[in-house]
Order: C-alpha cells, then sequence, then structure tokens
C-alpha cells in the first residue's frame, strides 16, 4: 500500500501549530509533534529537513489560510474598519495565529519564513489602500503602509495583550468579544476616516500638496513605483 505522504504532511502541519503555538520555535519538541500526529519523527525530518524548516512551513501554512479567509481588496479598503472586524473574528476562531507571530517575532530575529512572498501580500494590501485614499474614502494624512500596520496591530492585540485590556479598559474586558469587536470597528473608521471638507483622490504622495502633519512615508513606500513618479 503506498504511503500517503500528503496526507502525513498534513497531519505534522497541524500538530506542529499546536506545538509551536504552546511552545514556540526554541521550546517546541520534534517528539511531541510527531506523537501528537500519530507519525515517526523521521519524517519530520524527512519532509521539513529540520525543526526550524518546520516552523517556516507551519507559519507558511497558517499565513495563507489568514489571507484566502479574510482577504483585502480595494472594495474592503473602503471600510478598514469592516475589515478588522473579520480579522477580529478569525483570531477569535484560530487563537493560535496570534501566538505563532508572537513567538516567530520574540525568537526569529532576522529569520522570517516567506520573508519575500509575505512582503509581496502585504503590497496588495498597500495598494488597496492606497486605492481607496486615492478615491477619497480613507484618510491620506497616514501613509498606506502605516494604516495598514495600524489596524494589524490594534486587531492582535486584543489577543496578544489581553492584560493590558483589563488594566487600561476593564468595562471593555468584562464586556466580552462582541463589545471588543466592536469597539474596534467603530475605533478603526475613526481613525482612518477621511476628515471633512477633506479633498477627493489627492492621495498620500501628493507631495507640496499633503498635509503638514501627515506621518512620513515609510522607505519601502518611498521606493514603490507610483511614489517615484511623483516625486
Amino acid at each position: 500500500m503506498a504511503w500517503d505522504t500528503a496526507r502525513t504532511k498534513r497531519l505534522l502541519l497541524d500538530a506542529a501549530v499546536e506545538e509551536f503555538a504552546a511552545f514556540g520555535p526554541e521550546g517546541a519538541r520534534v517528539a511531541r509533534v510527531a506523537t501528537r500526529a500519530g507519525v515517526n519523527k523521521e519524517r519530520i525530518y524527512q519532509y521539513f529537513g529540520s525543526k526550524e524548516k518546520l516552523f517556516a512551513a507551519v507559519l507558511e501554512s497558517e499565513l495563507g489560510k489568514i489571507a484566502a479567509a479574510v482577504p483585502l481588496t480595494a472594495e474592503h479598503a473602503a471600510d478598514l474598519g469592516a475589515y478588522a472586524g473579520r480579522v477580529f473574528d478569525y483570531h477569535r476562531a484560530h487563537p493560535h495565529f496570534v501566538r505563532l507571530l508572537a513567538w516567530e517575532g520574540l525568537q526569529g530575529g532576522d529569520r522570517v519564513a516567506a520573508e519575500d512572498e509575505r512582503a509581496g501580500h502585504y503590497d496588495e494590501k498597500i495598494a488597496a489602500v492606497l486605492r481607496a485614499q486615492r478615491d477619497g474614502v480613507l484618510t491620506d494624512e497616514v501613509a498606506a503602509g502605516q494604516l495598514v500596520h495600524a489596524v494589524i496591530a490594534l486587531t492582535a492585540s486584543w489577543f496578544m495583550l489581553p492584560q493590558l485590556t483589563r488594566m487600561l479598559v476593564p468595562a471593555l474586558a468584562g464586556a466580552g468579544p462582541e463589545a471588543q469587536r466592536e469597539s474596534l470597528v467603530a475605533l478603526v473608521r475613526r481613525l482612518t476616516a477621511r476628515p471633512p471638507g477633506a479633498g477627493r483622490g489627492r492621495g498620500p504622495a501628493a507631495g507640496k500638496g499633503a498635509a503638514p502633519d501627515r506621518l512620513p512615508l515609510t522607505h519601502d513606500e518611498q521606493q514603490r513605483p507610483e511614489h517615484r513618479s511623483e516625486r
């Protein structure tokens, strides 16, 4: 009977998600992953090469899942509050995901799984927000990349930093996830709304016409073609 390689890899990845979320890339043990999956641990080295590469494969898999489940198109970008609410729902249903990202940040250092592919994915999100800014539905006083970063950080913080929620907003901490979600959506909409009376379609890289108090573009955003052509 032929060995089902795809099924075995999936069993190992699913088991590794729980192990890495609980213990991080350094504290995780391949023996526990193998036991949880019901697979000989030698298969881990055969299919993934090392524990570090297994962690990278787990992150790639989980990042693909959230990208498919909660896309950020130009249409979605028109209401970043609603988008934040959908990301909140995803994190609530899959609490391991933010833990994996936190472990990567704490222990990964400069080693980032699939960094080029992930950067390309975030470029697509930034492009969607830029279009919404130029269409006049989002503030252009903050660079698009910083808006995306803010939405991701604000949403993840509900799950990464529950202790701060208890100390800073105790009423919301005790109100439950639905009230927290509603608060998040309202906050993001308020932060990303175009100010009343602002012109439409000016865009965040309007040069001399930009508001003097807007945050500067990051180096990466300055290098994007749409900014180089306008400077």
